[in-house]
């Protein structure tokens, strides 16, 4: 399998049920943790994605902890009424394996979702609240965002009441997991239909977060805000508006950022935000150096904007792919291509090389492609050119 996948491979199995061993030996356990079916997993990750192996660690982790005595609540220093395996067993276990600095990396992916996991099996909203509290603890070691999805999915309201706090939190992880943990569109991670139901649930963490001094959390606000674009690009605009009438460091580029899929969209409120009012503008036609294309290959092609308006203008120039699709339509994708101010009459030439690589993301069709050039949203230049094995014949550009 891909490398990717290898990031839980056997080494990771044993160092994580060597941890776990010796953090459950440390606490109150009736009986030794077995572990057998977590170490059992390393002879069956061959065949699996990333995903995979963490779901099967994660319930081979679950069985096992099944085998394990009731103890008290060491987090809480109170005793409780714990089945076997149950939530706070793993809880107080997870926490004295942080005592391990080898207690980090993709190992913590399962570990994260096996605390999700048995907080929801508990049904407490005791045990819901501490669920939060020790993927925060946990997130330092790698990432909690994936596991914390189903929470938010269980009971948003009361997860963002733990959650909003963090944005306050010293470390810059924790943070970060307030903004990413909580974003509408998260890859790999399951939707919460409630985040998307209702967008302005999170703007206090990204109004808290937009100046903060770590670039990671700040990234993250701009990615956040970013997603809330395709289901609230009011919302999006009107939050930026609001910064920018109390601009703070980073403000420009957490809003430029952020603001990306609507500038590409074209959106005239995104666009007058960041300086892109209409201009009256001629665009010509793109010149290819090759109406062929090879796969792999690259599309190179050179286009002239002139301001023909009596004022200067700042123009933002995108361009847009219309890709060949199975059934032989198109579906067009933007991409961002420069930024200029021109003076009335001013003309500017921009050159273009679009690369053509089959990706697992991307599966590219032989046949009739099409290409357009974009300023301040709205499209000119429509021209078409095929993609296909063949290797590509030269037409000039003019200087």
């Amino acid at each position: 399998m891909g490398t990717m996948n290898e990031l839980i491979n056997p080494s990771v199995v044993a160092t994580l049920s060597g941890i776990l061993r010796q953090a459950a030996s440390a606490i109150d356990l009736k009986q030794p943790l077995p572990l057998t079916e977590l170490e059992a997993t390393a002879t069956a990750l061959d065949e699996l994605s990333l995903r995979q192996r963490s779901d099967l660690l994660s319930a081979a982790l679950i069985s096992d902890l099944h085998s394990a005595a009731p103890l008290g609540d060491l987090h809480n220093a109170a005793p409780v009424s714990d089945p076997p395996g149950g939530y706070s067993t793993a809880a107080a276990i997870f926490r004295r394996a942080l005592d391990d600095e080898a207690f980090a990396g993709w190992m913590m992916w399962p570990v994260t979702e096996t605390v999700t996991t048995l907080a929801l099996a508990d049904a407490s909203s005791a045990a819901f609240d501490d669920a939060l509290a020790l993927l925060a603890e946990l997130t330092p070691r790698l990432t909690s965002e994936f596991a914390i999805r189903r929470l938010l999915e269980h009971n948003l309201e009361r997860a963002l009441t733990v959650i909003e706090p963090w944005t306050t939190h010293p470390n810059e992880h924790v943070r970060r997991l307030a903004s990413e943990g909580t974003r509408s569109f998260l890859p790999w991670a399951i939707r919460v239909r409630a985040l998307v139901q209702n967008p302005r649930a999170t703007a206090p963490i990204l109004n808290a977060l937009r100046a903060d001094d770590s670039e990671y959390v700040r990234r993250s606000v701009a990615n956040h805000l970013n997603d809330l674009a395709r289901i609230a690009p009011t919302l999006v605009t009107d939050l930026a508006g609001e910064w920018m009438t109390d601009p703070r460091p980073h403000d420009a580029w957490v809003i430029r950022h952020g603001l990306r899929t609507l500038i590409k969209k074209g959106d005239p409120a995104a666009l007058a935000l960041l300086g892109f009012d209409p201009v009256e503008v001629t665009v010509t036609t793109p010149q290819l150096v090759s109406e062929t294309v090879g796969l792999p290959g690259e599309l190179e092609f050179a286009v002239e904007i002139t301001n023909t308006s009596s004022v200067a203008g700042n123009i933002a120039v995108d361009y847009v792919v219309h890709y060949r699709k199975a059934n032989g339509q198109q579906a067009p994708k933007v991409f961002k291509l420069t930024t200029a101010t021109l003076q009335p009459g001013q003309s500017v030439k921009v050159r273009k090389r679009h690369a053509f690589r089959q990706m697992t993301t991307r599966v590219h069709y032989p046949g009739v492609h099409g290409l357009e050039v974009q300023v301040n949203g709205q499209r000119h230049g429509a021209t078409s050119f095929h993609l296909g094995e063949s290797a590509p014949g030269e037409l000039p550009i003019a200087p």
